[in-house]
């Protein structure tokens, strides 16, 4: 498991490639295409799969969303776990609330996204 405190990141844009162009000028980084799991979700990730190592995270542009709405944050951080429910069956009784309960992402595993106590949305993943 991963050890970092947080294992993925995820910055929201309503025009992808011109957050691609921003990024890269401020960071000199380069941008990976990164196959999504819906038509309507186009990712493109800060490090190329090779060299994904602990924290990474992507660009994400949802088709129709605005960013920092209700329905598209502008940034999710997730955390790791070994089982992404075990976390998420606290989140309530804690003061959060659960948008999407544990679902699949394919090959990269299952993540839960939450709502902390202060509005904050926050994602669990895990790879069972």
């Amino acid at each position: 498991m991963n050890t970092s405190v947080i294992c993925w990141f995820e910055i929201y844009t309503e025009d992808i490639e011109r957050a691609k162009k921003f990024y890269s000028s401020v960071l000199g980084v380069e941008f990976y295409h990164m196959p999504a799991i819906d038509d309507d979700v186009i990712m493109a990730a800060f490090s190329s799969p090779e060299n994904m190592q602990d924290v990474s995270g992507a660009l994400v542009q949802v088709k129709g969303a605005s960013v920092n709405t209700k329905s598209c944050p502008s940034t999710i951080v997730y955390f790791p776990c070994i089982n992404c429910s075990e976390e998420e069956g606290r989140v309530e009784k804690a003061g959060g609330k659960i948008v999407t309960s544990k679902m699949s992402i394919g090959e990269h595993g299952f993540c839960s996204i939450c709502i902390d106590s202060e509005g904050n949305t926050f994602g669990l993943h895990s790879m069972e």
